[in-house]
């Protein structure tokens, strides 16, 4: 009888044991060497029967992705809110926002609100702490419980106390949103008020025959400018999109690639302006007008890097969450079961008016601001456009005033 070749330490029927080994094929099983160095520690790996590829996580569930559900949704609906797109507000629109059916359309659209959205998730929290107190109340008074375990009331007055503090405490907090609201709105009214005006000069300064090609750049440039801003501020803007039927290729890729956007584009106003044929007070009136657009900058970073005070803001979320928790059992003894609608309807109101303080704390995207860029791009190109008619216009006048007059300066009588 000849021996085998091979050694076989393990014997077929024995698999060494791994908390991963899954035999597809039992009848096809083949010895495996023993491993060299021996583990005392086998790790435990739980997965779902939805999923049993550990490399991909993102389909396991448990207990923190199920409690997470509600949130991320909210967020991501408001999230998707926040880029959506303004629209500047025209005569019809007013009418209707002023409507005496608005009431009725605001409460008909509150499912589709991303404000009521992202109230849900402490909404139903705060109504849940406040069923399960109200349960646990009405089952130690029927003594359904131990007599050991109390009743969870309170007394109203610390709360009578607190109420004015939390109400002064949300306004301040909206009140500085707003402020800063209205510092955004009025930087991009300033940025785009001087985007006009700086075309303006540029189309009446420059000559067409000297510098055409000078003046048709820079006019490019600045129309580029407020484009160039807006996606420096709002957040998944695509560039390259916006700015591609307004500068040439060249140019278009030297902004891709600089790493502030709209300060690249002013360096291109600024060194074109070095090229203009232009006197020195026109050239020195035109440069002052990039100051503002510096400032513009500096203010719209400003904002954007800088929010009200972290501490004032945690102030207010803690204040509200330890209120909301203790509601329900301040109103126990005056409402009972009435204390679960009680703290739905304020936790509902007050979260909303903080919420409204959080979206307003970053101005920009609630602002217009693609609807101003095409308006500033609007009427730069309608001011090129009728720049001849113009001209022509204005020239024609001064001929028939100056065939009106006669040489020594008096004007001259049609005879009859």
């Amino acid at each position: 009888m000849s021996k085998s070749p091979f050694v076989t330490l393990n014997p077929p029927s024995k698999p060494p044991f791994s908390s991963n080994f899954t035999p597809k094929n039992p009848l096809k099983l083949l010895p495996s060497p023993l491993p060299s160095k021996l583990t005392s520690k086998f790790p435990l790996k739980i997965q779902s029967l939805n999923s049993p590829d550990p490399q991909n996580p993102s389909k396991t569930l448990n207990l923190t992705s199920i409690l997470r559900s509600l949130p991320d949704w909210a967020d991501q609906v408001q999230e998707k809110g926040m880029r959506k797109k303004r629209d500047l507000y025209t005569h019809k629109k007013w009418v209707e926002h002023r409507s005496s059916l608005r009431h009725v359309r605001h409460v008909m659209s509150s499912l589709s609100s991303r404000v009521v959205v992202s109230l849900l998730p402490p909404v139903v929290f705060f109504t849940s702490v406040a069923v399960f107190i109200s349960g646990y109340n009405t089952a130690v008074t029927m003594n359904l419980l131990p007599e050991f375990f109390p009743v969870l009331r309170g007394s109203t007055l610390p709360y009578q106390l607190t109420a004015p503090a939390l109400a002064l405490l949300l306004v301040f907090r909206t009140e500085a949103s707003y402020s800063r609201f209205e510092q955004g709105r009025q930087a991009w009214t300033k940025v785009i008020a001087v985007t006009s005006d700086l075309a303006r000069e540029v189309v009446a300064y420059v000559d067409d025959l000297n510098d055409g090609v000078l003046k048709r750049s820079i006019l490019q440039y600045i129309m580029a400018f407020p484009i160039a801003l807006k996606c420096h501020l709002l957040y998944d803007s695509d560039i390259r999109r916006d700015l591609q039927s307004v500068l040439d290729a060249d140019d278009l890729a030297v902004v891709l690639s600089s790493k502030h956007r709209p300060n690249c584009i002013i360096q291109f106003i600024s060194q074109t302006l070095q090229l203009l044929s232009l006197d020195e007070p026109k050239r020195n009136a035109l440069d002052l007008k990039l100051s503002s657009f510096h400032e513009g900058i500096v203010i719209c970073d400003q904002i954007m890097g800088t929010p009200i005070p972290l501490s004032y803001t945690r102030l207010t979320s803690r204040f509200l969450v330890l209120w909301h928790l203790t509601l329900p059992i301040i109103l126990w003894d005056d409402c009972h079961w009435i204390v679960v609608p009680a703290t739905s309807i304020s936790a509902a109101s007050l979260f909303c008016i903080e919420e409204v303080g959080v979206l307003i704390e970053e101005p920009f995207p609630m602002l217009a601001l693609e609807e101003l860029c095409k308006a500033a791009c609007t009427n730069i190109q309608d001011a090129i456009a009728t720049q001849k008619a113009i001209q022509m216009q204005v020239s024609a006048k001064m001929k028939t005033c100056q065939n009106q007059h006669s040489t020594n300066g008096w004007p001259s009588r049609n005879k009859t």
